[in-house]
């Protein structure tokens, strides 16, 4: 099994709205040997992949690509499956392949979701090679693949506090970029955008930040307002710990200043030993160190998001059971470290204990008198870990004075997306009956224990999110209008910038005359290409967009946008576009055309030539509205389609004129308009960016005064 090319589509394009790997596949002599000719190949791969099973393929039931394999199907479709299953055991979730013959015997398309092109690429190659393993009955060590596959996804892809929220977004229909390899994403389009990094987001003030890791500033700052806080200080060195401990009252807690995630926190301290031990503790982990009352009860995290309580976690401690015979050590791994729910990715609610790395478990294990190689008698039971362990979800059971006292407090510090660590027996009540209190705030707080705790629901936290960045009537979208066909493309796209800067639009433009904003040339070069599109829409200065797209770009990279609000196909000669890509027919070109027109929003409008048969054909795919235009020669779809209420820009009479249903209004005659002065075909461009600008909303008067005086030098040359 050869790849004869990888081609990775990062937007809409002819498979599928999502970026997708697309590989050229040539099976060559296998092309005689589909899977139920290859002697235990069925046993093998089953049996290496038995999950397998959860593919419903075309039959569109559990266990119907298995019912496909067993009955025999071709390598080009079992090596979709195959990578699909391997991205997803790998926590890469992929649910969408397809495997498509091409005009050249052997030679295959198959194509794969992908959501990470280096994760894709290695999963594509794994998958041939278990294949062939298969195959020819050769081992192959599934465990250890899956395994280099979960380290990249955990090196590349989206962290689970990052994807929930993006995953959020899109269930709202707000486009989403990641701008970097981390988990910086842009939430929306040009203005329209927001960032986020984690859980912070461009709302985030960095004053707000910067006073939430001074954990003597942040309580100096809630206890002023009246929220309860435990009393304490900052200490020089652990003779000074100890003074202040008691000055404040045995127990204390012992704990950096600017620390995170309860490193070098140290609780209920008693002795001066204990307290001097934990300095050093401490110390190592933050640049000051306080000494604070410590308050009994159980850690909790609530999590405020734009003011409002969301979500709420509690932690518990962490002991182990002795047997008389078995090492600290060895039952932190068999008792401890075996939960499910443990384990050292970022998709685990727990983390695994390791003494070699946790210092404050090794601290909390001397003070019961051990080390990790001792042997604890029989029945004993040995506390691990006092805090951290925070995913238990209790946000049904927050009183709502506690509520309301964690929004003060996120309120108080300034932060938009806030993690309160409170401390207290029973949250269920306020905390003057308990002596609870709020002992730190957090900046960036992990979402996991909300998203997938270890007890309770799980919390829509990423919504919660989306929601204070963009309100219910706000999809994060500008206007993009989307050009297609085999000519016109630039002239239109001038025409229609032209157009869109009138009605006051700061307009970004991605086109073969080169990539521009508000008209100032940024590259002369062709920019109808995936990246220049994309920067179109990373400028936040940008409220509306028209971007150029090729039959070719369609099919080399995919588009540079998720949806657009007007789709423009200016015609279509399918002959110039046969021969590369496997090409070779006219539903072929039609249906890589028709990626354009099926990327329209439900709200948009497409935007096609009432000339062409080819195109107007396209008008049953579109989600939203249809606008035709025609400068002379109009079908019968176009006139049906008037009849029935809708929309086109025509010539009539010596005019240009804008039809809704019945009613018709002049826009100009053509006469005086210089840019009617070429042929039938520059017409036609001006017509397309005519009906675009009335489907933004363009006034009839200005579109007039926009194409009255747009000179055809315009069009030869900005």
């Amino acid at each position: 099994m050869e790849f004869l090319k990888i081609v990775p589509l990062r937007g809409p394009n002819i498979w599928t709205y999502r970026p997708v790997l697309e590989v050229w596949l040539n099976i060559g002599e296998l092309e005689d040997s589909p899977s139920n000719t290859i002697p235990g190949f069925y046993e093998r791969l089953t049996s290496w992949l038995p999950t397998l099973v959860e593919h419903r393929c075309g039959i569109g039931e559990r266990g119907g690509f298995v019912q496909r394999l067993r009955e025999g199907t071709w390598p080009g479709h079992i090596l979709e499956h195959v990578t699909i299953e391997l991205q997803n055991l790998a926590g890469m979730q992929s649910g969408f392949g397809k495997a498509r013959s091409t005009h050249v015997r052997g030679v295959y398309k198959v194509v794969v979701r992908s959501r990470n092109e280096t994760v894709s690429r290695a999963a594509l190659h794994a998958a041939r090679d278990l294949m062939t393993a298969a195959m020819w009955d050769q081992p192959f060590d599934v465990a250890a693949c899956v395994a280099k596959l979960n380290e990249l996804v955990d090196a590349l892809c989206l962290g689970p506090s990052t994807a929930c929220i993006v995953d959020a977004a899109t269930d709202r229909g707000i486009p989403s970029i990641r701008l970097t390899e981390g988990n910086l994403v842009q939430l929306g389009y040009g203005a329209r955008q927001h960032r986020i990094w984690t859980a912070e987001t461009d709302q985030t003030s960095a004053i707000a930040e910067s006073i939430s890791r001074d954990k003597d500033l942040t309580k100096t700052l809630l206890q002023a307002c009246g929220v309860p806080v435990p009393d304490g200080r900052i200490v020089d060195n652990p003779v000074d710990a100890w003074e202040a401990a008691e000055d404040i009252g045995l127990p204390v807690v012992v704990k950096p200043s600017d620390g995170n995630h309860g490193r070098g926190v140290s609780t209920e301290l008693v002795s001066r030993a204990e307290i001097e031990a934990a300095f050093e503790l401490a110390d190592a982990e933050g640049s000051e160190v306080i000494v604070e009352r410590f308050v009994r009860g159980n850690e909790h995290r609530l999590l405020v998001i734009a003011g409002r309580l969301v979500a709420a976690a509690r932690g518990e401690s962490v002991s182990l059971i002795a047997d008389g015979c078995s090492s600290i050590s060895k039952l932190i791994d068999e008792q401890i470290n075996t939960d499910a729910r443990r384990g050292a990715g970022e998709d685990f609610p727990l983390s695994l204990v390791d003494l070699n790395e946790d210092a404050a478990a090794r601290f909390e294990i001397s003070r019961q008198g051990y080390t990790a190689d001792s042997v604890p008698p029989s029945g004993a039971s040995v506390l691990i870990q006092r805090n951290g362990n925070v995913a238990c979800d209790v946000t049904d059971l927050v009183h709502p004075e506690v509520a309301a006292i964690a929004a003060l407090a996120a309120r108080i510090v300034g932060l938009d997306i806030a993690g309160i660590d409170l401390v207290a027996e029973d949250i269920s009540r306020p905390l003057a009956e308990q002596g609870g209190a709020i002992v730190e705030i957090n900046a960036g707080p992990g979402l996991l224990m909300h998203i997938k705790p270890a007890f309770g629901k799980p919390r829509p936290v990423g919504r919660a999110i989306v929601d204070s960045l963009f309100s219910q009537d706000d999809d994060g979208r500008i206007p993009v209008i989307g050009i297609c066909g085999t000519d016109g493309r630039p002239e239109v796209a001038r025409i229609a910038a032209r157009l869109l800067k009138l009605a006051g639009f700061y307009t970004g433009v991605a086109s073969s005359d080169g990539l521009s904003f508000d008209s100032r040339v940024i590259d002369k070069k062709d920019c109808a290409n995936w990246a220049s599109a994309q920067k179109v829409l990373l400028n936040r200065s940008v409220d509306a967009a028209v971007i150029e797209n090729s039959i070719e770009m369609i099919l080399s990279e995919g588009l540079g946008y998720d949806r657009c609000q007007v789709g423009i196909i200016t015609n279509l000669d399918p002959v110039q576009h046969m021969g590369e890509y496997y090409i070779e027919t006219d539903e072929q070109v039609c249906n890589v055309l028709r990626t354009q027109v099926d990327v329209v929003l439900s709200t948009g409008v497409a935007v096609l030539n009432g000339s062409d048969l080819l195109v107007t054909q396209m008008a049953r795919f579109c989600d939203g509205e249809v606008i035709f235009f025609a400068a002379a020669g109009e079908l019968p779809a176009v006139f049906e389609h008037m009849e029935k209420g809708g929309r086109a820009v025509l010539v009539r009479d010596g005019n240009i004129v804008l039809r809704h249903g019945a009613k018709e209004l002049v826009l100009l005659k053509l006469a005086p308009m210089p840019a009617a002065a070429g042929k039938q075909s520059q017409l036609e461009n001006v017509l397309a960016a005519v009906a675009a600008a009335w489907a933004l909303g363009i006034s009839a008067s200005l579109i007039r005064a926009g194409i009255a005086t747009f000179e055809v030098a315009d069009i030869s040359a900005c």
